[in-house]
């Protein structure tokens, strides 16, 4: 098992597996995320105080799940291309924070056009979820933007691999604001210890998204880390038979 993982790590076992695997990642999230949209839109029943509101949950939901678990991959990839030097866990840090970002990005929006009719307003300051959410945006501009600053690609990863392990303070602090501070956000639901605090028929919708995103975001980054390895091997001999071939 070590000995696969440790060819896992040399960048051309790497990128053949992840040419093999992604499709059909891509694949399963197509398929999670349409029968989870189809049954959250068209089979769950409506909620009987938000109406058809609640529905958006099955956008947002999986948003916010995603942007908390992303930047902790992040911190965990970070500190992994600290400690021992690994290049594709810097080629993860790079390639996961757009990725975050734009799940940060989409949690924030869908909880403003959800927070709208059920709160009177689309922003409210003092609620400590949505403050802490935007600050954990505003990590990831920093992640993206300080590995952008460097024209060495490795001390530019290296950089943000240090913010991405700072910012990680932050991951804990959006998940438990609605337990640690007064706010308008809800409680969880399903990302909980203990029984969801939701009904079966509306559940299985937000697990199958919540799965699809996750399947998601696993197929972009392993793609996204292979146009990182390209990048940084392109004058190695096996990136110039991979062009050849």
């Amino acid at each position: 098992m070590w000995t696969w993982f440790h060819q896992l790590a040399s960048p051309p076992t790497f990128y053949r597996f992840a040419d093999l695997l992604t499709p059909w990642l891509f694949a399963l999230a197509v398929l999670l995320l349409g029968t989870g949209v189809y049954g959250g839109l068209l089979i769950a029943p409506a909620d009987y105080q938000q109406g058809d509101a609640f529905r958006i949950i099955y956008v947002h939901v999986p948003a916010a799940a995603l942007s908390l678990f992303v930047y902790t991959f992040m911190a965990v990839a970070g500190g992994i291309a600290l400690i021992w030097r690994m290049k594709l866990a810097e080629c993860a840090v790079v390639a996961a924070a757009p990725v975050g970002g734009s799940f940060t990005a989409l949690a924030l929006l869908t909880g403003m056009l959800w927070g709208k009719p059920m709160w009177g307003a689309y922003w409210v300051w003092q609620d400590a979820r949505l403050v802490s959410e935007l600050i954990l945006l505003f990590f990831y501009a920093g992640v993206i933007a300080l590995n952008s600053a460097f024209a060495d690609a490795r001390a530019g990863a290296r950089a943000s691999s240090w913010l991405a392990i700072v910012g990680v303070v932050n991951v804990p602090i959006v998940h438990f604001s609605v337990k640690w501070w007064n706010t308008l956000h809800q409680g969880s639901t399903i990302l909980k210890l203990g029984k969801p605090s939701i009904a079966g028929d509306m559940l299985w919708p937000l697990l199958l998204t919540l799965f699809g995103f996750f399947v998601f975001f696993s197929a972009v980054v392993l793609r996204r880390m292979q146009n990182e390895v390209l990048v940084r091997e392109r004058n190695a001999r096996w990136v110039q038979e991979l062009i050849a071939a």
